[in-house]
């Protein structure tokens, strides 16, 4: 139990940002009108994805898949930046 509450607490935000990055990087439309209702979304994600951390048969398998899901959101982030599929913010 220990296992999966830390997974959920120390990869629980991580992951969220990474989702919630993701999908309103590549959300169509003005990113200035579509941030903060993702922004807003943000905290249920968060609360959702702590709690998926106790569906898993053990803390291992929790902090595997939980991990992964963070390093794939991430990795995500980074390719649609690098292959240019997001606007770029005015400076």
């Amino acid at each position: 139990m220990w296992a999966k509450s830390f997974a959920a607490a120390l990869l629980g935000l991580p992951l969220t940002v990474g989702i919630i990055g993701l999908v309103a990087l590549l959300w169509p439309g003005p990113i200035e009108r579509t941030a903060l209702p993702w922004l807003l979304m943000s905290f249920p994600l968060w609360i959702g994805v702590m709690s998926m951390a106790f569906a898993f048969r053990s803390g291992l398998r929790a902090w595997l898949w939980m991990g992964g899901a963070t390093a794939l959101c991430f990795a995500l982030i980074h390719g649609a930046k690098l292959l240019g599929w997001t606007a770029e913010l005015p400076a």
